[in-house]
């Protein structure tokens, strides 16, 4: 008897043990996931600020140039034709003999 208490009682902490760990182990791949997010979101903002620099440049040098400014032109779909509407037939009926 005793010794199926005290197995019962490894295999219970051995499980808790684990679970602890697994517990553990999410956290940190949680706190890392979280991070490789952060610096990709800073990344993008670099970029955009970069990009966001580059175009107001452009801009002042083609103001100082005397260059028009580009309007953004939206593409225009092309309407489709309606489909011409079929006539119905006329039902058949049926002649008595």
């Amino acid at each position: 008897m005793a010794t199926r208490a005290s197995e019962a009682r490894a295999t219970e902490t051995k499980a808790r043990a684990e679970a602890s760990f697994k517990k553990e182990e999410r956290a940190k791949e949680g706190a890392k996931a979280m991070l490789e997010y952060q610096a990709n979101g800073r990344v993008v903002r670099e970029q955009m600020a970069r990009l966001k620099a580059l175009r107001l440049a452009k801009q002042a040098a083609d103001e100082a140039a005397g260059v028009p400014p580009e309007t953004a032109v939206k593409a225009v779909k092309p309407v489709k034709a309606a489909k011409p509407v079929k006539a119905a037939k006329p039902a058949k009926v049926a002649r008595k003999r």
